[in-house]
């Protein structure tokens, strides 16, 4: 008995020692890092791990974590600059692997407080919307922690108009992002930057590529990552259906652009009309709205969703509520920070994740309530319909 005992107390010494010992060796490790960082004044995330068997995370700096407070500040410090000098400063404060704790949750907040408008009926400003472009540009093909996704989701919510016209890298695009004055519409009522624009605000140019550098954005990507996690897909869908209503109620009688005036120059079949670029910008909306369910179809498929009705009821505990256009042509041209704010019309009405089923109920009551011809009412649901199977069904 006595040798029982003694082989009992032996292993409970070991015991003891092997929980102490990695936290002595964390100790000591942490304690290094900190007289280094002490010596340097350099704000780097700290490396932690609870045992061996587990991979090391970061702690968040406290310099980053003061950004959420500091709006200026964070634009200023996720601001890329026009030539994208700071573009390795914007990933070294964003690409932290595997924060500590709410870490993730942080620095979503941080992209918040640096790329969105204090209020919903403030314009962005040019720092504000580089700060966005590089966001996206330092998240590209980069995997987003958890608990960063939903702060990243409201911020393409923020810039809906700017990330629903996205469709690919072009040499049109000069900036990473623009002031209202390049933005502004040309004697025909055309920009590249959409249509009913806020006066006096800035926009991002997601299309943009540095020239020779490895500076880009695809929100496209972006927005396939993010739609993994509940809150960001439904903070996305709830943004595009806004924005969608927010469209519709802006259009003429006929589903025209009301600021649209014929180019003299341009003859024949492939003049444009009143109708051609809000039919362009339809289908832009509808196709994102494809995309989600394509993202949410194809991580169920692939495990990355472990249950999709678990998944669903997440969704729609996050999701506002119903949009609908107004009844009557509005002539308002709110900054895109009040289009994602918009309020909703009611509760969630029929399936959720039917999205086209969730445009046409829309698009069918304003052409009833607005008197738009049948012929023209068929036209742009047919337009929705193909656009939205486009994005559901094309992989990127």
């Amino acid at each position: 008995m006595s040798d029982g005992g003694a082989v009992q107390d032996t292993t409970a010494e070991d015991e003891q020692g092997g929980r102490f010992a990695a936290l002595r060796r964390h100790w000591l490790l942490t304690s290094a890092v900190a007289l280094a960082l002490l010596a340097t004044g350099t704000a780097v995330p700290l490396v932690l791990a609870a045992d061996d068997d587990e991979p090391p995370c970061h702690n968040i700096p406290a310099a980053t974590r003061a950004l959420t407070d500091r709006p200026a500040a964070a634009t200023r410090a996720l601001d890329p600059g026009d030539d994208m000098a700071r573009m390795d400063a914007v990933r070294e404060l964003l690409l932290i692997d595997d924060p500590c704790g709410d870490g993730g949750q942080v620095l979503g907040q941080v992209v918040e407080a640096a790329t969105r408008a204090p209020g919903p009926g403030t314009a962005h400003t040019l720092a504000q919307a580089r700060a966005a472009f590089g966001v996206a540009a330092a998240l590209d093909h980069a995997e987003v922690p958890e608990g960063m996704a939903p702060g990243v989701a409201r911020m393409l919510a923020d810039y809906v108009v700017d990330e629903a016209r996205y469709l690919m890298h072009t040499d049109d695009a000069a900036l990473p992002a623009v002031t209202a004055g390049a933005a502004a519409p040309d004697p025909q009522g055309w920009t590249r930057y959409g249509r009913f624009l806020a006066p006096g605000e800035a926009h991002t140019d997601f299309e943009y590529e540095q020239p020779y550098g490895d500076a880009e954005a695809d929100p496209e990507w972006l927005v396939a990552e993010l739609a993994r996690d509940p809150e960001a897909f439904a903070i996305l869908y709830d943004a595009e259906r806004a924005y969608f209503a927010h469209y519709l109620e802006r259009l003429t009688r006929r589903g025209g652009d009301p600021a649209f005036r014929p180019d003299p120059e341009e003859r024949g079949r492939y003049a444009s009309t009143a109708t051609t670029w809000p039919d362009n910008d339809l289908e832009d909306i509808a196709e994102r709205v494809g995309n989600l369910m394509k993202h949410r179809a194809a991580d169920a498929r692939e495990g990355v969703t472990d249950d999709l009705a678990a998944f669903d009821d997440a969704v729609r505990h996050h999701t506002r509520g119903t949009y609908r256009a107004a009844p009557r042509q509005v002539g308002t041209r709110p900054p895109m920070a009040s289009i994602a704010a918009r309020p909703v019309a009611g509760p969630l009405r029929g399936d959720l994740m039917d999205g086209r089923q969730q445009l046409f109920t829309v698009l069918d009551a304003w052409a009833r309530e607005r008197g738009v011809p049948r012929e023209r009412a068929a036209a742009m649901r047919q337009i929705v319909d193909d656009a939205y199977v486009r994005g559901l069904w094309l992989r990127f």
